[in-house]
C-alpha cells in the first residue's frame, strides 16, 4: 500500500514538468516566392493608411501580390476593430489557399483578447509564414504553443517596409534571408547548407558575454511584457530545453525587475537551455534616479544562470530588428558570441508559387473561397490583388549570409 501512495505522489510530482515538456512537432510553412500572394492583417493596434500603402507598393515592386482586407483601417479606441472582427480576418487569412505568408501591419495592442477566438485546427492545417513582433508575441506564443507553426519574429509593416526610409539593410537581410525561397539556394541554384548564422556589424549592435557556454534548443519568446501577460493562460510560454529570446520597450528596470521575478518565480529559467536579451529600448535607468541599472537587473537575474546568456542582440524595437524564426532549432555559443540557426525554418521543396485556384500574375482575382464551418465572414473580405511587375527581386536584396 505504502509502494502505491509513493508511486502516485510521484506521478503527481513530475507529471506536470513531463507534460511541459511534450511540445509538439514544428511544423514548417512555405517559403516564400516572388508571385506569391501576401495578406496584410490588423490583429491588434488600428493602421496608418499611408504607412500601409507605401509597404504594399514596396513589395509589389518586389514581385509579390498584396491582399488588403476591405475593412483593413476599422478603428476602436487603440484596437483595430472589435475582438471579433479581427480575429475572423486572421483566420480568413490562413483559410484562403491563395495566400502563402502574413504580415500584421502593427503590434500595439490587443492580441491577447482574441486568442481564444482563433482556430489552431485550421491554422495546424493551412501552415503559412507570419511575422511580427511586439504584441504580435501573443501570437507567436499561442500558435506555437497549440500547433508548433515556425513564426518569424521580425518587423511589422508600419515600422518597417511602411516607413519612409525602409527596412535597415541589417533588418532587411535578416527577414528575408529567413523567408525567401531563393535564399536558401546558391547561385548555380543548389541548396545551400540547412540553417544561417548571424553576423552583427559593430555600427549595428555590440553582443556581449553574460554568462559564458554553448546549447541547442528551439527558440522561443518576444517581449517580456507580453510573456508575462500570458503566464497561467493555456498560451503560458514553455521554455524547458529551450532558448529564450526576450526585448522590452520603455519599461523602468524596476519593472523589468518585476517581469523577470514572476519568471523566475515560475520556474521558467529552471530548465531554460540559454537566453539572449536583446534590444530594451527605453529601458534605461531615468538620469537622476537612484534606481538600479538595466544592466544591474540582469546580473542579478542571468550572470549566474549554469546556462549561455548573451545581451544586446539587435532584435526589438529599434531600427536595427533582426528576423527570428520562433520554434527553429537554434545554437547559441555566448562564449564566442555565436548565434546559428541550425536547420531551414521554412519548406523548400519544388511546390507551385501560385497557389491552386490561384491567378496567373496577369489575370483577375477570383474572390476569395468561403470560409469553412466557424465565423461568417463578410463577402469580399479582401481587396483585389494587385499584379506584380515581371522584374525579380534584385540580388543587393539576395544577399547570401553563411
Amino acid at each position: 500500500m505504502r509502494r502505491i501512495a509513493f508511486f502516485i505522489l510521484v506521478v503527481l510530482t513530475f507529471a506536470p514538468t513531463f507534460i511541459r515538456a511534450q511540445s509538439l512537432s514544428p511544423i514548417y510553412p512555405a517559403a516564400l516566392r516572388p508571385g506569391d500572394t501576401i495578406a496584410v492583417v490588423a490583429p491588434a493596434g488600428s493602421l496608418e493608411p499611408y504607412r500601409i500603402e507605401l509597404a504594399r507598393k514596396r513589395l509589389i515592386r518586389m514581385g509579390f501580390r498584396v491582399r488588403l482586407p476591405r475593412d483593413l483601417y476599422r478603428k476602436r479606441g487603440y484596437l483595430a476593430g472589435s475582438d471579433e472582427a479581427r480575429a475572423q480576418e486572421l483566420m480568413a487569412a490562413f483559410r484562403d489557399p491563395a495566400v502563402k505568408a502574413i504580415f500584421p501591419g502593427t503590434g500595439g495592442f490587443g492580441v491577447t483578447r482574441m486568442l481564444d477566438q482563433l482556430d489552431y485546427d485550421v491554422i495546424r492545417a493551412n501552415p503559412k509564414i507570419l511575422l511580427g513582433f511586439s504584441d504580435i508575441t501573443g501570437l507567436h506564443l499561442a500558435i506555437g504553443r497549440k500547433t508548433g507553426l515556425i513564426t518569424f519574429h521580425s518587423p511589422v509593416l508600419m515600422y518597417g517596409l511602411g516607413s519612409r526610409e525602409d527596412l535597415s539593410d541589417f533588418s532587411a537581410e535578416y527577414l528575408w534571408r529567413a523567408v525567401l525561397y531563393s535564399s536558401y539556394f546558391d547561385w548555380a541554384g543548389d541548396p545551400l547548407e540547412p540553417g544561417y548564422s548571424y553576423y552583427i556589424p559593430s555600427e549595428v549592435a555590440t553582443l556581449r558575454t553574460l554568462a559564458a557556454g554553448k546549447a541547442q534548443g528551439r527558440l522561443t519568446g518576444g517581449n517580456l511584457s507580453l510573456i508575462c501577460a500570458l503566464m497561467g493562460t493555456p498560451y503560458e510560454i514553455e521554455t524547458d530545453g529551450r532558448v529564450l529570446f526576450l526585448e522590452d520597450v520603455n519599461e523602468e528596470p524596476y519593472r523589468i525587475d518585476r517581469f523577470l521575478s514572476q519568471l523566475r518565480l515560475a520556474g521558467k529559467f529552471d530548465r531554460v537551455a540559454g537566453v539572449i536579451l536583446g534590444t530594451f529600448t527605453g529601458c534605461e535607468t531615468k538620469k537622476g534616479s537612484d534606481s538600479l541599472s538595466l544592466a544591474q537587473v540582469f546580473n542579478d537575474y542571468f550572470a549566474n544562470l549554469p546556462v549561455p546568456v548573451v545581451v544586446g542582440f539587435p532584435a526589438g524595437h529599434a531600427r536595427h530588428n533582426a528576423t527570428l524564426p520562433m520554434n527553429a532549432l537554434v545554437e547559441l555559443d555566448a562564449s564566442t558570441r555565436r548565434i546559428r540557426i541550425l536547420e531551414n525554418p521554412v519548406r523548400i521543396e519544388e511546390t507551385a508559387s501560385i497557389a491552386p485556384n490561384q491567378p496567373e500574375p496577369d489575370a483577375e482575382p477570383p474572390a476569395p473561397d468561403p470560409a469553412p464551418a466557424g465565423p461568417s465572414l463578410p463577402e469580399n473580405q479582401f481587396e483585389p490583388v494587385e499584379a506584380p511587375p515581371a522584374s525579380p527581386i534584385s540580388p543587393e536584396i539576395l544577399r547570401r549570409i553563411p
